[in-house]
């Protein structure tokens, strides 16, 4: 496969996660760890059919154990500490800070073997990062002190994230095929969580049941998939800046959804993510 289509490949995970917001509204009102046990339970689902008339179920079992428990840690500890920070701190000031994930691959992708680190990735990065940020402050956020406590979680939520793409990468001898054990390792470890600290409450009506099962086929299924392809043979470093797209693309959705307004907070995003995007495939190509 080459570095360009790996890259193509790794794009369509940025443009699933864009209806992640719109489908886990739709899924309310399920507690984020069931939603978790759910979401992962359908998209592991799928990934052993795809095995299955793939390449076999043998080749899950040339992978080490350790190699697992990397990639469960990765989307669990994700998840968690994404939902809790969410519980905790205003929307916006906690998407805000867990949106340097994209940020944080940028920057730690530069101690990779065999790449380099440029002024303008590091430049287009910041762009796109401050064009998140538009989107995000502009959705609103309660007035007050923020909990820090929301906040340092948020932190450790992008560094999860970061570390685990870049990481990732290491990995590239490691088949795709590995992510449908990570999908399965997090439904079963988010059950007990939800036993623990959550109240059962299943979706409402059939758009509830059709936004868990979009969520498990789309955003919280394919999408590490293809983002495990992107992160391990294409260029990381421009995903990492095109990631920032992703809030964009989610409030155009919601607000095609007549969930959200439009306003001129948009067209400033657009061009600063677009720009940041732009500035980091021109030090890619050079």
């Amino acid at each position: 496969m080459t570095r360009q289509k790996a890259t193509t490949i790794g794009f369509t995970a940025i443009l699933m996660w864009a209806l992640l917001a719109l489908m886990t509204i739709g899924s309310a009102p399920v507690p984020p760890f069931l939603l978790n046990a759910l979401c992962f339970g359908i998209g592991g689902a799928i990934g052993l059919v795809w095995i299955a008339f793939g390449a076999g179920f043998g080749v899950l079992r040339q992978v080490s154990w350790k190699v697992y428990a990397f990639g469960t840690l990765g989307l669990f500890g994700y998840h968690a500490l994404y939902f809790t920070a969410f519980r905790i701190a205003p929307f916006a000031e906690t998407g805000l800070i867990a949106y340097l994930w994209p940020l944080f691959i940028v920057l730690l992708s530069g101690l990779l073997p065999g790449e380099r680190l440029r002024a303008l990735h590091v430049i287009g990065a910041l762009a796109a990062f401050a064009g998140a940020g538009f989107i995000l402050m502009g959705r609103g956020g309660s007035a007050g002190a923020v909990p820090i406590l929301g906040l340092g979680l948020a932190f450790l939520c992008a560094l999860t994230w970061a570390a685990y793409s870049v990481l990732s990468r290491r990995l590239g001898d490691v088949p795709t095929e590995s992510v449908v054990v990570y999908c399965l390792m997090t439904a079963a470890l988010s059950v007990p969580a939800h036993l623990i600290w959550e109240v059962t409450a299943w979706p409402e009506g059939g758009l509830g049941w059709l936004s868990v099962i979009g969520l498990g086929l789309g955003p919280v299924g394919a999408a590490f998939f293809t983002w495990d392809i992107g992160m391990k043979r294409g260029d990381i470093q421009l995903l990492g800046v095109a990631s920032y797209a992703a809030p964009l693309l989610s409030t155009l959705a919601l607000i095609a959804a007549g969930l959200a307004d439009a306003s001129p907070v948009l067209v400033l995003a657009a061009l600063l993510i677009t720009g940041g995007a732009a500035l980091a495939a021109r030090a890619s190509l050079k």
